[in-house]
């Protein structure tokens, strides 16, 4: 029972590592599998362990090796689950913020509350769309906006445009460029590689907000 259960954990964690087997037993229903993987790690704060840019990856290099997995039917699904997830994990924070985050729980202080909200009010939607391509901080990147209290338009419009690049990005990439020998042969360092590269916008959009402030204080002082 014990030696299932871990199985059945290792194979959520590793998903990709698994998904030839899984389209060979599954079937059809590989899509649905993929959508729910996707929708999870997205939608609900508590799973940002789950595989999510590896796992479109490797989808789209299946779709263009597999003859029964079709990428047009793939990246639609997992696009629909990547919206649907974030919008999902938006109404939690939103939902649950205000109730949660008050003076008497130390490590949830309202205060926290009031400068999620000025910091989304000021970034939310660049932030929400660089996350996209950070692992971790996807997860609860729309948590953060559903408890600030982001406009839900605006979310939406953010969540929409980075899910479609996202989704386009990693399962295309994958579908192009995934069945390439030195891509098979190193493939794990192909997906460190695309992580490393997704961290380069959000860095430079730290470095880009914190130097206004020192050019406002220069442009004062004049």
């Amino acid at each position: 029972m014990l030696d299932a259960i871990k199985f059945v954990i290792d194979l959520f964690l590793h998903l990709d590592h698994y998904l030839n087997d899984i389209i060979t037993m599954f079937g059809p229903w590989t899509y649905l599998i993929l959508l729910l993987v996707i929708f999870l790690e997205t939608g609900l704060v508590v799973t940002p362990f789950l595989p999510g840019d590896s796992l479109l990856f490797a989808a789209g290099a299946l779709a263009a090796a597999v003859p029964s997995f079709h990428v047009m039917v793939l990246w639609p699904l997992v696009f629909a689950a990547a919206v649907i997830g974030d919008s999902v994990n938006y109404s939690i924070g939103h939902y649950i913020g205000p109730r949660v985050f008050t003076d008497d729980v130390r490590f949830l202080k309202r205060e926290y509350l009031l400068r999620a909200q000025a910091f989304y009010e000021k970034h939310g939607g660049i932030t929400i769309f660089l996350a996209r391509f950070i692992p971790i901080i996807r997860t609860f990147a729309p948590f953060v906006a559903g408890v600030g209290k982001m406009r839900y338009g605006y979310f939406a419009t953010y969540n929409i445009i980075g899910a479609l690049v996202w989704t386009s990005v990693m399962t295309f990439a994958g579908y192009f460029f995934g069945n390439l020998k030195i891509v098979a042969d190193n493939f794990s360092l192909v997906i460190l590689a695309i992580i490393v590269i997704s961290f380069i916008p959000p860095v430079l959009e730290f470095f880009k907000n914190r130097k206004k402030p020192v050019e406002a204080e220069a442009v004062d002082a004049e």
